[in-house]
């Protein structure tokens, strides 16, 4: 007997997501206040924009981001499937129906993070964390990502409360560095800003790229 599987189109086409954003970087680097800083130049010039965290925006993402950030011990892979689901439900909830609407979506983090944080950072192998997310994702990814690359150590410096992976030491957030540099080179939308510039030329050259 043979069975024949149906492939569904994905629930987005490269242009609906043109206008998706992303902003990444390790613990410390300033993506929250570039990402505000984003929403605010973008709505003053007469756009609709709306500003999503990862893990968050949803009920469930709160509850989750609870328990990914502020737990004492939680396991590797527990961490990857947890940001994943809290991850899908945001894309299908605020995120599709914003873009769907010609809005422009700035998120603090995305799946990118899990790659590098997860996939790099914990060992667990960037190809296997991709492809946990990008299923429950189902095309509603970023179509433009911005790393703000900033040393470690000086990143780790600024965090004033930092959460349960904000915590972990230098050599863990150079490998999530790492990992996002090798992004840059792979793929032509991820690309490393210098965190040394400042809010407004950061913020200046991400809309000339993305426009």
């Amino acid at each position: 007997m043979s069975i024949s599987v149906v492939v569904s189109p994905p629930l987005v086409t490269v242009a609906t997501v043109s206008k998706y954003i992303a902003l990444e970087g390790v613990d410390g680097s300033g993506k929250s206040t570039v990402a505000r800083a984003l929403i605010e130049r973008l709505t003053s010039s007469g756009d609709e924009a709306i500003l999503v965290r990862e893990p968050g925006g949803t009920a469930l993402g709160e509850v989750v981001r609870g328990l990914l950030l502020d737990s004492e011990r939680l396991d590797d892979w527990a961490e990857v499937f947890l940001f994943a689901a809290q991850r899908s439900e945001l894309a299908r909830e605020v995120v599709l129906p914003a873009l769907e609407n010609g809005t422009w979506v700035v998120s603090d983090r995305s799946y990118y993070s899990s790659i590098a944080y997860q996939g790099r950072g914990r060992g667990l192998g960037e190809d296997k964390v991709r492809a946990i997310n990008e299923i429950g994702l189902d095309g509603v990814v970023p179509h433009h990502v911005f790393v703000l690359d900033v040393e470690p150590d000086l990143a780790l410096a600024r965090q004033e409360d930092p959460d349960r992976i904000g915590k972990e030491g230098v050599d863990f957030q150079s490998a999530v560095r790492a990992s996002y540099q090798s992004l840059a080179v792979a793929e032509d939308k991820v690309v490393l800003l210098d965190g040394s510039l400042s809010v407004d030329e950061m913020v200046s050259r991400i809309l000339e790229m993305v426009r």
